[in-house]
């Protein structure tokens, strides 16, 4: 009982862990460098077989090799300025601590050296206006704004109408009160009346029982 236990917590873990990844990947294209290659929605590192050095991508910092250690650095030293990372070919690696294997990764892509590849910063694809130096990323997010004022005024906008209909459905229920009112009242009236119509019959035959006697007494 307790191994099926711990069997499908396992699994459960496993399922988390993976939605978890799939979480990251909707959310990693707006720290990609400009400079980056095209067609990854979710990056880890970066190796740069030109200079044999690493970009972390979330953190957004280099990692090179310089007096016996790895360096973690958000800029790459004066040594390594003559090279144009808008023209440096990127290899995505998506693992942890690549640098610990550098001999496999220099090895595995030294002939990739020199080539070229499709760069974020020239992609008209809208997925990646979202990062900040993109040529359409001010355009981008003006548009974004003006599109959330739009949609804001027609949401005040129906608000409005709704307001207003309720507005008319009340003044339109007054009315009908007011003639329920005249209508009861009107009723009302009508029972009184009738009320005293009856009373009224009963004074008349009182007065002419009252003149039946006065004959009769006479006639004695």
């Amino acid at each position: 009982m307790k191994k099926l236990f711990l069997i499908f917590a396992l699994f459960i873990g496993a399922m988390l862990y993976k939605a978890e990844a799939q979480i990251h990947v909707n959310v990693n294209i707006g720290n990609q460098p400009v400079w980056g290659p095209v067609g990854y929605d979710y990056v880890d590192y970066y190796y740069l077989p030109d200079l044999d050095v690493y970009y972390n991508v979330p953190r957004q910092q280099f990692v090179y090799f310089d007096f016996g250690r790895w360096i973690f650095a958000a800029s790459l030293p004066s040594r390594f300025g003559q090279y144009d990372l808008f023209n440096t070919y990127k290899v995505v690696i998506n693992e942890r601590n690549p640098w610990l294997r550098n001999t496999y990764y220099r090895n595995q892509y030294r002939g990739y050296r020199g080539r070229q590849q499709s760069i974020i910063r020239d992609s008209r694809d809208q997925k990646y206006f979202v990062i900040r130096n993109h040529p359409e990323h001010d355009r981008f997010i003006n548009n974004q704004r003006q599109n959330n004022n739009q949609r804001q005024q027609i949401n005040n906008q129906r608000q409005n109408n709704n307001q207003r209909q309720q507005i008319n459905n009340q003044r339109q229920q007054i009315p009908n009160n007011n003639r329920n009112d005249v209508n009861r009242n009107s009723q009302n009236r009508g029972n009184d009346n009738r009320g005293n119509g009856n009373r009224g019959n009963g004074n008349r035959g009182n007065d002419r029982g009252n003149d039946n006697k006065g004959n009769d007494k006479k006639g004695k």
